[in-house]
């Protein structure tokens, strides 16, 4: 008996980058005191008023089948945070909510995408771009976005492979790199999709995380919020990564049809975490401000702990809970460097090979302990480094 090929061709075969991160997994459970600066997770918890709020509803008897599209309550709140940070008219005919914003890109790639369709994304990129895109039959073909422009994609690469694409997958603050698109590059990327009639799905799961410039959503651009499905969730904004709560913002034909496909794929979201994910949003940006401050300190932390060297070199950090840290001068790719700080210091990064070819010779650390263990784990980084370069 055979397995379709969809399934079995998700992650395109080979290494999918990420044997560093389970090498310092393997070592932690063995007993070794690893510091790990690698995946996104809050080092606090979701807010014990949010975890009140779920257990009210649970009690409460929120506990059998929910909307399918999500309560009226709810869809109403995340259009009305939309509405408000971008100026687009949105309402909850707009709105589906989803187990998480990986459940979002599965969706909204299946909404434009048909079997054999060409799907474009942006390298460096989140770790399950290019298998949610094989998920759905689709054919991924990234579009690289290089280092010595800070990581900000360029529209002539993309207009480049854009005849016959169907779509175009952005993130904006960047996972991997903490940069934000700027203005100029949303404008030029809108204009290609224009051009080329391209839905562009934007990936803005951190539009919280911001600490320098502004977060400008594609959808707010002229001529855009038709061809625009933009993903959001609540893991990284509240903390609530467990929770498996997101959402899909697009033109009201393709949410009726992204609801028939949840009624035939995840049925909804329970309703205790859509009651739960309605109080935290209303909340405001003070409970958002709280969850987001320890990164936009460590942001400072990363800055002032590589200043006067030249070794290891920060690509802009300006939103996300990430910093991408540039190590070509040691002649190492990022996967060699990764492998032998861990071996070396006992610190867990991730080589920026593991995100995509754009990244090679880069490493990402997540911004994710405490701010004394970080800057100490940062400055050790820096002084294996120097040795690296002077061998």
């Amino acid at each position: 008996m055979k397995l379709s090929q969809r399934i079995t061709h998700i992650t395109g075969g080979g290494s999918d980058g990420w044997d560093v991160f389970y090498r310092a997994r393997r070592m932690i459970d063995a007993g070794h005191k690893v510091t790990e600066l690698t995946i996104g997770e809050h080092d606090i918890r979701t807010h014990p008023s949010i975890l009140e709020a779920m257990n009210k509803a649970a009690v409460g008897g929120r506990t059998g089948y929910a909307e399918v599209p999500g309560s009226f309550a709810l869809r109403d709140a995340v259009a009305a945070r939309i509405q408000e940070r971008t100026g687009v008219p949105t309402t909850q005919q707009n709105i589906l909510i989803t187990p998480g914003g990986q459940a979002a890109l599965f969706a909204t790639h299946n909404a434009v995408c048909d079997q054999g369709d060409t799907a474009l994304y942006i390298d460096p990129y989140y770790a399950t771009y290019p298998g949610t895109i094989r998920g759905i039959g689709a054919v991924p073909k990234s579009i690289q976005a290089h280092a010595e422009n800070d990581f900000q994609p360029k529209a002539a690469d993309i207009a480049a492979v854009a005849e016959g694409a169907k779509s175009l997958l952005i993130n904006s603050p960047n996972n991997p790199t903490g940069v934000i698109y700027s203005p100029e590059t949303l404008g030029e990327i809108a204009q290609v999709c224009i051009d080329n009639d391209l839905w562009l799905i934007s990936d803005e799961v951190y539009d919280t995380q911001i600490w320098e410039g502004t977060h400008l959503s594609p959808r707010a651009l002229p001529n855009m919020a038709e061809r625009t499905l933009v993903v959001g969730s609540m893991s990284k904004s509240h903390a609530m990564t467990g929770s498996r709560i997101g959402w899909v913002c697009g033109p009201p034909e393709v949410i009726k049809h992204l609801i028939n496909l949840a009624t035939h794929t995840t049925y909804g979201v329970p309703g205790y975490i859509q009651d739960a994910a309605q109080f935290a949003l209303a909340q405001g940006t003070p409970l958002e401000d709280e969850v987001s401050a320890p990164f936009q300190r460590r942001r400072l932390l990363t800055l002032q702990a590589l200043e006067g060297q030249n070794v290891v070199r920060n690509v802009p950090v300006q939103g996300a809970m990430y910093a991408m840290l540039d190590i070509r001068s040691t002649g190492m790719t990022g996967e060699e460097f990764s492998n032998a700080l861990l071996d070396a210091e006992l610190i867990a990064t991730m080589p920026g090979e593991s995100f995509g070819k754009a990244a090679a010779g880069h490493i990402r650390v997540a911004m994710t302990i405490n701010d004394d263990a970080y800057v100490d784990a940062i400055k050790r980084l820096v002084a294996f480094a120097k040795t690296k370069v002077a061998s």
